[in-house]
């Protein structure tokens, strides 16, 4: 699997460029899924964001307009309840899982009990594209400061990358770099603080920060 781990979305050339790259084909000969469900476990979510991120209206970015050859939803709450008879040829045949923001606990406990974090590893030349805790939920922890969803029993992700993500940089009141630092020393690891301007692009084992704003490594 390679990765296009972003706080914002592909939002300028370079992060849009990248994207290319990791398809190795234009965006309009690609095949997208959007994973909304994420939202659902974070209180300031709810149905017309989930439309927002789904249809690519402002302010919720434009993933879902970037041009794709064919896109549609998956949602992991659903897909415990319909067998992996159906689903999981879905996954297999496209080319980039576009996963949004919200509560990466949530996104995680969902990734686990529907069985997509199971075949992940077997789609070598599947693209991941995400947005916020769409990013954070391959990390191995994303710090007791981000957790908003009262199931999680702690703020323990998949730990697909080694590294932990600060999303958002300067966008919100909270999201400085002084709370991103002490954050930082809570996670114990190294970590990337990036702005809405930033990507982590991962392919082979290589991590490329890609970015037309501001981002720093911790640790």
């Amino acid at each position: 699997m390679k990765l296009l781990l972003t706080s914002g979305g592909v939002t300028n050339p370079s992060i849009r460029d990248a994207l290319v790259d990791l398809l190795g084909k234009p965006i309009a000969d690609s095949n997208a899924l959007c994973i909304p469900t994420a939202q659902w476990g974070h209180p300031m979510c709810g149905p017309t964001s989930v439309r927002g991120f789904v249809s690519g209206l402002p302010p919720w970015g434009g993933l879902s307009t970037l041009g794709w050859k064919s896109l549609g939803v998956l949602e992991l709450t659903a897909l415990p309840s319909i067998g992996e008879e159906r689903w999981v040829p879905w996954v297999r045949e496209t080319d980039v899982l576009l996963v949004d923001g919200g509560d990466a606990t949530f996104l995680c406990h969902w990734m686990r009990q529907s069985g997509l974090a199971d075949l992940l590893p077997s789609l070598p030349d599947l693209v991941w594209v995400g947005v916020s805790a769409g990013s954070m939920v391959l990390t191995p922890r994303i710090g007791n400061w981000f957790v908003e969803w009262g199931g999680a029993a702690d703020d323990r992700t998949l730990g697909v990358v080694d590294f932990s993500i600060f999303p958002h940089l300067d966008v919100f009141p909270t999201n400085t770099m002084d709370q991103a630092e002490s954050w930082a020393s809570d996670i114990g690891g190294p970590a990337y603080v990036i702005d809405d301007q930033t990507a982590i692009k991962v392919a082979a084992e290589t991590v490329e920060v890609v970015s037309e704003g501001q981002w720093k490594r911790l640790g």
